[in-house]
């Protein structure tokens, strides 16, 4: 344990900022999931929600700016080829 008062305020703030970050990338795998079971329903219309939740996810520094594209592109494609 920290005895170092600014040492003990970081592992305060890293834990909450890790709870922060996995919730938001547990959101952005749900929300990948249903893309994918709507897909299996011949559903389209969850991907802009994952869309959205993928890029929010990015512009808040969790992702990586090409995980992110990476991540939409397969669902993208995935949506695509039901038609």
């Amino acid at each position: 344990m920290a005895n170092i008062k600014s040492a003990k305020k970081r592992i305060l703030v890293t834990e909450t900022r890790a709870a922060r970050n996995k919730a938001i990338r547990s959101e952005v795998k749900t929300s990948i999931k249903k893309v994918e079971a709507a897909v299996a329903a011949n559903d389209k219309a969850a991907l802009t929600v994952a869309i959205s939740t993928i890029e929010s996810a990015s512009s808040k520094g969790i992702y990586h700016k090409n995980n992110s594209a990476r991540k939409v592109s397969r669902l993208t494609k995935l949506v695509n080829g039901l038609a």
